[in-house]
């Protein structure tokens, strides 16, 4: 079995985190609490997952890119343009 890296072991557990809490924010809706709290809470759940985003991000750079501009260097920056374009 293939060993996951620490930035997917970290984005994967933004991730959970991040389900969890917006189960928790669907939860709150349903029972009418008050707006501020619920939004506070759907602020830390996209919070999580720029977290998660950005962990995924950099493991991408650290290890796939330095190996796909070997391979094809047009193709790895036309897919980083398009994760950049993504992100805007």
């Amino acid at each position: 079995m293939k060993a996951i890296p620490t930035n997917k072991i970290k984005s994967l557990k933004c991730a959970k985190q991040a389900q969890g809490t917006l189960a928790k924010v669907m939860t709150m809706i349903e029972e009418d609490r008050y707006c501020p709290l619920i939004i506070q809470q759907a602020d830390s759940v996209i919070g999580l997952l720029k977290t998660a985003k950005r962990e995924l991000l950099a493991g991408h750079l650290d290890t796939c890119v330095t190996a796909r501009m070997k391979e094809n260097k047009k193709a790895a920056i036309d897919e980083l343009i398009k994760i950049y374009n993504l992100s805007a």
